[in-house]
């Protein structure tokens, strides 16, 4: 249901950030005031009373696929990956307590002196009385991407919607970096995208999400107040539904 200018269009959402996107333009590590205007965002969507759950990547630090060729064994790589996924994890939730909203990390992998275990319940009940819940660490478990770590989440939290945020304004279909005439979606449906081969997000994550008929929105995080926009029911970046999805 679409929201009015004040009603927000959902109940519980859960935002997917990248690894890079903590970077900032540098690319790599951890910038500030990137973290600083990536909690904002976040901030403002939790504002409109909304509970709000946040998946975090790990790529501003290690990704684990890219490591893997340097001779470190797969799994092993992936697990570091996981690992910065907790740095970038408690650097959001610091720069999100500075501004005076309520946070909870939780990691897949369990490190009690840093993070709360991920438990199912607790994420909810967080939630539920208004803290903003981080999730890091991935699935706890190699060979599986930060993309799939959302949309398994999203699911277990009962969310209405998982919003990815990237550095694109939507789904084209061609590179429109590489191609000036590349056309925008507005809308998807899960069908269409992968008859057209689209890469909304890694196959595992795509297909979790559409057998559970998971509503997607692909959105550029750096068009400010685009989150809190997305969450007030505004048409900005391409949504990915069922193609039962009725509007009302």
């Amino acid at each position: 249901m679409i929201g009015s200018d004040s009603s927000p269009r959902w109940r519980r959402v859960l935002i997917k950030l990248s690894g890079e996107a903590f970077a900032g333009e540098q690319g790599i590590g951890l910038n500030p005031d990137a973290i600083d205007y990536l909690a904002r965002e976040v901030i403002a969507v939790h504002h409109l009373g909304v509970q709000t759950a946040v998946v975090v990547g790990g790529g501003n630090i290690v990704r684990g696929s890219a490591i893997a060729p340097t001779g470190i064994e797969h799994a092993t790589a992936d697990y570091m990956g996981m690992l910065a996924t907790v740095i970038n994890a408690l650097a959001l939730q610091a720069a999100i307590e500075r501004h005076g909203v309520d946070t909870r990390v939780q990691s897949a992998i369990t490190m009690q002196a840093v993070a709360e275990p991920f438990i199912r319940r607790r994420a909810i009940r967080h939630l539920e009385k208004g803290r903003v819940v981080i999730l890091a660490a991935g699935t706890g478990n190699p060979f599986f991407t930060t993309d799939t770590a959302a949309a398994l989440r999203a699911v277990e939290l009962n969310a209405d919607a998982l919003l990815k945020a990237t550095n694109v304004d939507g789904v084209y279909d061609r590179d429109p970096r590489k191609h000036a005439d590349a056309v925008k979606f507005q809308t998807l449906s899960f069908e269409e995208a992968l008859q057209r081969q689209l890469r909304v997000m890694d196959l595992t994550a795509f297909t979790l999400c559409m057998e559970r008929t998971m509503e997607v929105v692909v959105f550029n995080i750096w068009e400010p107040g685009s989150l809190r926009r997305i969450a007030l029911g505004e048409p900005i970046g391409t949504t990915v539904r069922h193609t039962e999805w009725k509007e009302v």
